[in-house]
């Protein structure tokens, strides 16, 4: 297989426009991305770097009547009255992202970077595609209650819950430290 022209492997996508202009979502639209469309994100995420290409992720997606198994887990954990039961009835869309963690801590921090690169990955697909998201890390995500409610065993780790769905509102730009603010240059 010969390698593919620059040209060719870039097909005029501007990514660091996609990469400047994605936003956090918070408030969506009722109605959901197709699943498809989503397994088309995923498609793409799964190109993130990963050594040894271990590929040490998985996948729980949880829509329509779905999410009420996620609140359940929620609930299990936190008990009824908390606000994420709700919110979670009210995104479309809402994805799991679940890694295979390695006792020795080299590969279990080269796995976490490939699977955290595959989030990114799933973020910028989307937002090319005008799908918003949100990257939620929680402690309920922890909680052995959440986890046994969800069939998460001992040896996986959440990185991260999406809410996924088309923007209702899209906030403005927050200003970025320069990097060259943060470089150290050795010569």
């Amino acid at each position: 297989m010969s390698d593919i022209p620059v040209q060719a492997a870039a097909k005029n996508l501007d990514i660091k426009e996609v990469i400047r202009g994605r936003r956090t979502i918070k408030k969506f639209q009722e109605q959901p991305v197709p699943v498809e469309k989503i397994t088309e994100f995923l498609d793409t995420a799964v190109w993130a770097p990963n050594h040894k290409l271990r590929e040490p992720w998985r996948f729980l997606l949880f829509r329509e009547e779905g999410r009420q198994k996620l609140s359940e887990a929620i609930a299990a954990e936190m008990g009824e009255d908390n606000k994420f039961v709700t919110t979670v009835l009210n995104v479309p869309t809402i994805m799991l992202v679940v890694m295979k963690e390695d006792p020795r801590q080299a590969i279990f921090d080269e796995d976490f970077a490939a699977t955290s690169a595959l989030v990114q990955n799933f973020m910028l697909a989307a937002w090319a595609e005008e799908v918003g998201t949100f990257w939620v890390t929680k402690p309920f995500l922890y909680g052995p209650k959440f986890r046994e409610t969800l069939g998460i065993v001992p040896g996986e780790k959440i990185v991260g819950m999406l809410y996924i769905g088309y923007p209702d509102v899209v906030p403005k730009p927050q200003e970025r430290t320069p990097a060259s603010e943060k470089l150290t240059l050795f010569k």
